[in-house]
């Protein structure tokens, strides 16, 4: 009876010692895309054509709140005395759609922001998370977190540096 307690301490304490080793031969990394993604060359275009793009829509907000406001001042001048009834009506009712139009522009302008932001993006993301993977696959990492979602970590698991060598980023 001893014996067979005997070998199932053993049994038992080379299974744990072995759960150990396996443990911590198990890399775990972490990186910050939100540092890494910035930090590309093709972000800064990106950011450069996302600006671009909003200034352009809020130009064309601005021409459509000249053009409400031209033909409101016009409605409400002496000028309007020329137009029958009927024109006004017209008129009123042009009026009252551009000021539907304007009230769904910013919404409007938002979802076209959004969508360009993705189109632009997303190839980006795409990119630095294909590194990510290669850098931790090269380095033997079988897990790589986002830096953001950890309270604590020691600086040499950090794979942003190897990533962005990788990249040819400096």
């Amino acid at each position: 009876m001893k014996k067979i307690v005997t070998i199932v301490v053993v049994v038992m304490g080379l299974i744990l010692a072995g759960n150990s080793t396996k443990a911590q031969g198990t890399k775990i990394g972490y990186i910050s895309l939100q540092e890494l993604i910035p930090s590309m060359p093709e972000y800064k275009k990106a950011d450069t054509s996302l600006n671009d793009y909003q200034n352009a829509l809020a130009q064309n907000f601005e021409d459509m709140k000249k053009e409400y406001m031209e033909k409101d001042s016009l409605l409400n001048s002496k000028d309007s005395l020329k137009y029958t009834k009927s024109q006004l009506e017209l008129k009123k009712r042009e009026i009252s759609e551009m000021v539907v139009k304007l009230q769904g522009w910013q919404q409007q302008a938002q979802q076209l922001y959004q969508q360009k932001q993705q189109e632009l993006i997303q190839p980006i993301q795409k990119k630095a998370v294909e590194a990510v993977q290669a850098v931790a696959k090269e380095n033997g990492f079988a897990y790589v977190l986002t830096k953001e979602a950890l309270l604590s970590s020691p600086p040499a698991d950090d794979l942003l540096p190897l990533v962005k060598k990788k990249l040819g980023i400096k």
